[in-house]
């Protein structure tokens, strides 16, 4: 596929799978054959990619000084990849990149503002290298209150508008790897979603609020985004696919956490910080996965997801739509 995908091409190849009707796998892979690992909840980053030689390849991380980022920046750079890692002023994104061994270079992503996107993907192409994985990671999640950003839900923003403009203008970077591979931190939350799945009409959240519901709806935003962009490439090596980190203990959970209780376990089943990023980095760098796209993993390992959204092409489709219209000045 060219560096550069077409924008009319894009809507012509992505408007007849939703014609088709398709909610089978984007790939011609069956779930059942998607090779089961043997690592699980437990396992962790390095654990998960211990004897792979990342040597050459360039991974981009959001939300890189902190949590799932951080840990899973660490353990690429450790086998050898290029991490650039993205955060939201410079400083930050400084400080986490000089704190670990190997190749790292901070570039600034601040989520809420389209307009720094653009420059953090024009920075991005400036470096002249093919993105080997590119992962969604960054989020906000659960706030006590209703926050807008420009009219629109901050959370849909954040989690969902951000990385959509993010991926789009860095597609030709992916498409340019050998086998590019496009990560979605997704959640479990999904299943937290509207009964509609995603609210068009109540974008804004200013309908009936509720902190989790909102969450949901962007989590499932990032499983349909992976979706729409796994059909897109089928038949390609670009690969997408969306994770469930699991729930761990990091400062994600601010907003619904009792003062420190970030420090320790809530509940038994609570991961720390890197055995949560030992998921996307297997989905991301792991051998077992090559040509594996358009899924949904937890614990290392494929799981078919409840409830009739996640595998909703015409949701998918919408949804799709909708965001390049709300974003389309930003596009390129």
């Amino acid at each position: 596929m060219p560096l550069s995908l077409h924008r009319r091409h894009f809507l012509q190849v992505t408007s007849a799978f939703a014609l088709m009707g398709l909610a089978s796998p984007p790939q011609s892979l069956r779930f059942e054959d998607i090779p089961i690992s043997a690592f699980g909840p437990k396992s962790t980053a390095d654990e998960v990619s211990e004897g792979i030689d990342l040597t050459g390849q360039t991974a981009l991380i959001t939300g890189c000084n902190s949590g799932l980022g951080y840990e899973s920046m660490k353990t690429l750079a450790k086998r050898g990849a290029h991490v650039i890692g993205a955060a939201r002023t410079m400083d930050k994104a400084k400080t986490a990149c000089e704190s670990v061994a190997g190749k790292t270079t901070p570039v600034v992503c601040e989520l809420t503002d389209f307009d720094n996107i653009v420059a953090c993907t024009e920075a991005v192409k400036a470096l002249g290298e093919p993105i080997d994985m590119l992962f969604c990671n960054a989020g906000i999640m659960a706030l006590p209150k209703l926050e807008q950003v420009n009219g629109i839900e901050k959370q849909f923003v954040v989690n969902h508008l951000g990385h959509y403009i993010l991926t789009r203008r860095l597609l030709g970077q992916v498409e340019a790897a050998p086998a590019g591979r496009i990560i979605m931190v997704s959640s479990i939350g999904y299943r937290n979603a509207p009964k509609a799945g995603i609210e068009f009409d109540n974008l804004s959240g200013e309908r009936d609020y509720s902190p989790f519901k909102m969450y949901g709806q962007t989590k499932l935003a990032n499983a349909l985004f992976s979706r729409s962009l796994a059909k897109m490439y089928a038949g390609t090596s670009v690969t997408s696919n969306a994770i469930h980190p699991g729930i761990v203990r990091t400062n994600l959970g601010r907003h619904f956490m009792p003062p420190g209780a970030a420090d320790r376990p809530m509940r038994p089943d609570m991961k720390t910080a890197d055995q949560g990023a030992a998921t996307q980095v297997y989905v991301g760098a792991h051998p077992n996965l090559e040509g594996v796209s358009g899924f949904y993993f937890e614990d290392c390992n494929p799981v078919m997801p409840e409830g009739p959204h996640m595998l909703d092409d015409a949701l998918a489709q919408k949804l799709w739509d909708v965001s390049e219209e709300m974003t389309q000045d930003y596009l390129g």
